[in-house]
């Protein structure tokens, strides 16, 4: 399978349910997709398998819908987000320094490199994420975490790109929390972090709705 290609959809697919111009209820066709986003059938399928996952589809007897995060539900994942990483952020002050180190060198070539690797700023950012919940010795907290993270993945930096420096920064100010093993301050830190990507993707998803209905 193309990556590269399957990539290319996936985005491609993404801006057009955010920007309405596939609406909820709507079919998710590879052919027709395929024709709009001239590619073959290949790529698009996988990038619809994404998107089912992530759960913008909805499967409905044989057919494949689309179907929109609504606001409600994104402040209901970052709810959970906020109370569950700040937990964490709190417990992961013994976390091995050599981890912190690792994070912290990859974040810092992120902000030299800037905004254009998508894939590696999403890797950064999940095992950031991860590597905390990890420290803080709950694999049910690891699993949770996982699942309310891939239910607004799709939310990537290029959809809120103004998300990118700060996004870094914020990484970079709660590590050093660890490092000082100020596990207040890292939880505070976490929940800031949490809370500015919750209200980024709500503008993003409020500039969607306004736009459509114009």
């Amino acid at each position: 399978m193309n990556k590269p290609l399957a990539k290319q959809a996936y985005g491609s697919i993404i801006e057009m349910i955010l920007a309405g111009t596939l609406k909820p209820g709507d079919l998710l066709q590879e052919g027709k997709l395929g024709k709009e986003l001239a590619m073959s059938r290949t790529p698009v399928r996988e990038a619809i398998k994404r998107i089912e996952a992530e759960g913008l589809a909805v499967q409905e007897g044989r057919f494949l819908k689309v179907r929109t995060l609504t606001i409600a539900e994104v402040e209901e994942v970052f709810f959970l987000r906020r109370v569950l990483e700040r937990q964490c952020a709190r417990n992961s002050v013994a976390i091995d320094p050599r981890i912190l180190d690792v994070l912290e060198s990859r974040v810092l070539d992120l902000q030299r490199e800037g905004p254009g690797e998508e894939e590696e700023q999403r890797r950064v950012d999940d095992d950031f994420h991860y590597a905390l919940a990890r420290a803080a010795g709950s694999q049910m907290m690891v699993r949770t975490i996982s699942d309310l993270r891939r239910r607004t993945c799709m939310f990537d930096h290029s959809q809120v790109p103004e998300r990118f420096s700060k996004s870094c920064q914020e990484h970079l100010d709660i590590i050093q929390a660890l490092r000082s093993r100020d596990g207040e301050r890292a939880a505070m830190l976490m929940d800031d972090h949490i809370a500015h990507a919750r209200d980024a993707i709500l503008g993003r998803l409020n500039f969607s709705v306004q736009r459509t209905k114009q």
